[in-house]
């Protein structure tokens, strides 16, 4: 059975529209600038000016008729000139705004400001909330929603109208420098964490830039962070893909972020698909983006060289070239124009695509957003930093030590130079935080009857004598990673990267002998605790040695306080792992192969297929460290009374989770899928994630958790009919406690278009 679109469409979505409907009968008939949203309050009067010399302000027409009214009132050369960006040095401070399309006074169109955020504002102070990667291992999308709502409120109080986040991109390769800003390597959990994250923010009247579209999964070797690399840089690798790859592991969560949360914008990537640039791909950016998705908003590319050319960059589908024309100049533009190789047609399209969406997010009918810090609700959103901290703290390991009794201690030994300091990625979500407390100053405050001691960690030697005379040693360690270049080894101890070798006189990119610190530690304490405060997945080879590990990832700046609750228990260790911790380096998909990483003469080809992640691990019989979707809890938790209903073409699950220990918890049922093979060509995983939720209970209460699988969860991409298909045959339904602990499984199968509930063959 082939599905050609099963998912809604949001907003004004809807494939196959032409440009005279885009223009014309396909506007909204809601008020001016819904999003679905009530209107927020005291944004003052409209900019766009008197409905009587200016008909397209006038807010009873549509986006679409505004829009075709005011483009018979534009030159050529004011029409090219939105296409650019106008100010390069914006885009280096992120202060006041890290890129801005200057507006046309005279038609009353305003400048449009935009801002980074996937980590939070970058440029002057803001909060620094913990990475993307965080909030993936919460596996709570209502969390998502707001924290996405508090970047886009400081976004708008930073005066700026476009927030360029979230992040969709797949965790390929976890040696990837950007690793720390994406939902981690699986699709559907990027897909419910990018939703949720999007609506939130659209709710302030903020504008989401979902990026990269698409494939920016590698920023390449020997570089200079966060610029560009030697060796399979950005702005240059082709990424060789299958179909069927591309559009199951990677783009669709750019497609539910379409017809699910209606995002205003996307940012097209740096690098190559199959040959033809991100930023310029006639298949990503017409034929998926608009003709199939229906995306009705603009694309805006990637800061600096990833528009390739005019042309075929205007002609396929990129609207603004940030953060400024370099192929959108407005000489090169009007060249392109006069010479018949960009139509006018073409140009009333691209500019049409703008001014249409500007128009319905209310853009044109408010008051500026006037830059004033002191309306940020500071300790709101701190505190929403904090629970994302706290709730995305995965506990890999514990046997008994945590959480931690404060009036049992006498001593604590502090060990390491993360405990003082705050690791963060570097690049576009490097945030200038407005606050900072220390997870060593916040541990000594929680447990103020006890001594608390303090060593950077740079002797090892000294610090194993130090943590032998405490109750209780935690080590902190932390990774390096950056925009710019990927980490050069999995370990905490890579060597270092020679930055002098391109700029004399930089600093090294590279990590202190940590493991050799860890393995000092335990060996003289026998209840260390680890806290790795990383980018994304590291080698643990001391894993066996140690009383706990609790991965915190980059914590942001309410790390303090998130880590001292989660260590003393005054919360549970409620993250789950977004991503596989591999035992050894060559186990993850792209070792080893430099076809595949870091590619050879800008060629990567993804000959790994839909393997990426777990279900590597699960096809080459490889038993992982730590498995996608493991965390443990501080009490326990049994899973019961699997339940499957089929019901007019979907299936129903639910489930019963029960809190069997002492002491409250957070409970992350999860759901997967084993799909049937329709042949030698179409291999499938062993087991997919397609549901999860989140629960908060008590010792003895239970829940029931509830998952509805659509057709679309039951199809893979057939590459000949050019649509998603549901083979015939028996699926797998598993579920339980993570990807490789699932105790519960039914199965169901599809015949001739047909599901039924039961035992099949």
């Amino acid at each position: 059975m082939i599905i050609r679109n099963n998912r809604k469409p949001g907003g004004l979505a809807a494939a196959g529209i032409t440009l005279g409907l885009m223009l014309g009968a396909c506007g909204s008939s809601d008020p001016v600038g819904s999003t679905g949203q009530p209107p927020l309050p005291g944004l003052g009067p409209s900019r766009c000016g008197d409905v009587q010399t200016r008909p397209w302000c006038d807010t009873r027409l549509s986006p679409a008729e505004r829009t075709a009214l005011l483009l018979g009132e534009m030159t050529l050369s004011q029409k090219l000139s939105l296409l650019g960006g106008d100010n390069i040095v914006a885009a280096a401070t992120g202060d006041p705004y890290v890129g801005i399309s200057e507006g046309i006074p005279e038609l009353g169109i305003p400048d449009l400001r935009m801002s980074d955020g996937p980590v939070g504002v970058r440029g002057s102070p803001a909060t620094a909330f913990p990475t993307p990667l965080a909030l993936a291992s919460s596996f709570n999308p209502e969390l998502a929603r707001r924290t996405g709502k508090a970047v886009a409120n400081e976004v708008r109080h930073k005066g700026n109208d476009l927030l360029h986040a979230p992040v969709l991109d797949i965790m390929r390769n976890p040696l990837a420098g950007r690793t720390f800003e994406t939902y981690g390597e699986d699709p559907y959990l990027a897909e419910r964490l990018g939703v949720a994250w999007i609506q939130g923010a659209q709710t302030e009247g903020i504008m989401a830039n979902v990026k990269h579209y698409a494939m920016n999964t590698q920023e390449g070797q020997i570089g200079l962070p966060p610029i560009t690399s030697l060796i399979g840089g950005r702005q240059l690798v082709n990424h060789v893909i299958d179909e069927r790859t591309l559009r199951e592991m990677h783009l669709a969560p750019f497609e539910a972020a379409i017809h699910e949360a209606d995002v205003a914008s996307f940012m097209c990537a740096y690098g190559f698909v199959n040959g033809a640039a991100a930023c310029g791909s006639h298949f990503l950016l017409q034929q998926v983006l608009r003709d199939e998705w229906g995306f009705d908003g603009f694309v805006v590319s990637d800061y600096v060289l990833a528009v390739k050319d005019t042309v075929m960059s205007l002609n396929n589908g990129t609207e603004i070239e940030m953060p400024l024309g370099m192929f959108y100049t407005p000489l090169l533009l009007q060249t392109a124009v006069l010479t018949g190789l960009v139509s006018m047609e073409t140009v009333d399209t691209r500019v049409g695509n703008i001014l249409r969406t500007l128009f319905r997010f209310g853009f044109f009918d408010r008051a500026d957003y006037v830059r004033n810090d002191d309306l940020v609700d500071v300790e709101g959103h701190a505190a929403v930093a904090r629970e994302t901290a706290e709730q995305g703290a995965v506990l890999l390991r514990n046997n008994g030590v945590l959480p931690l009794d404060a009036a049992a201690l006498r001593k604590i030994a502090v060990i390491g130079s993360s405990a003082v300091e705050r690791p963060s990625g570097g690049g576009s979500s490097a945030v200038v935080p407005l606050r900072f407390v220390p997870p060593r100053d916040a541990l000594a405050a929680r447990a103020a009857s006890a001594e608390t001691l303090y060593a950077d960690g740079s002797d090892a030697a000294a610090a194993a004598a130090l943590a032998a005379t405490a109750d209780v040693a935690i080590v902190f360690v932390a990774d390096k990673a950056s925009e710019g270049v990927d980490k050069t080894c999995l370990s905490l101890d890579c060597p270092a990267l020679p930055l002098s070798v391109l700029v004399p006189g930089l600093p090294e990119l590279g990590g202190k002998p940590q493991d050799a610190l860890i393995r000092a530690v335990a060996a003289t304490n026998p209840n260390t605790v680890v806290v790795l405060q990383v980018a994304g997945p590291v080698l643990t080879p001391w894993r066996d040695q140690v009383a706990a590990i609790l991965v915190a990832w980059y914590p942001g700046q309410e790390a303090g306080d998130a880590l001292a609750h989660v260590l003393f228990g005054d919360t549970d260790a409620g993250g789950r792992l977004p991503l596989s911790f591999p035992k050894a380096e060559v186990d993850t998909p792209t070792a080893g192969n430099p076809l595949r990483y870091p590619g050879v003469a800008n060629q990567a080809f993804y000959t790994e297929g839909i393997f990426t992640g777990y279900r590597w691990y699960d096809e080459q019989q490889v038993e992982p460290a730590f498995p996608f979707g493991y965390g443990l809890s501080y009490t326990q938790f049994a899973y019961e009374g699997l339940q499957l209903e089929a019901r007019r073409g979907q299936l129903l699950a639910s489930l019963t989770v029960r809190n069997t220990g002492s002491r409250a918890g957070w409970a992350t049922p999860q759901l997967y899928l084993g799909l049937p093979s329709p042949s030698e060509s179409v291999p499938q995983p062993q087991r997919v994630l397609k549901g999860f939720s989140r629960h908060w209970l008590a010792p003895g209460a239970s829940a029931r958790a509830s998952f509805i699988l659509d057709q679309r969860a039951f199809s893979y991409w057939h590459v000949s009919a050019g649509g998603w298909k549901i083979a015939d045959g028996c699926y797998a339904i598993q579920a339980g406690a993570h990807s490789r602990d699932l105790p519960l499984r039914a199965t169901a199968s599809w015949t001739q278009g047909t599901l039924r509930v039961g035992a099949c063959s």
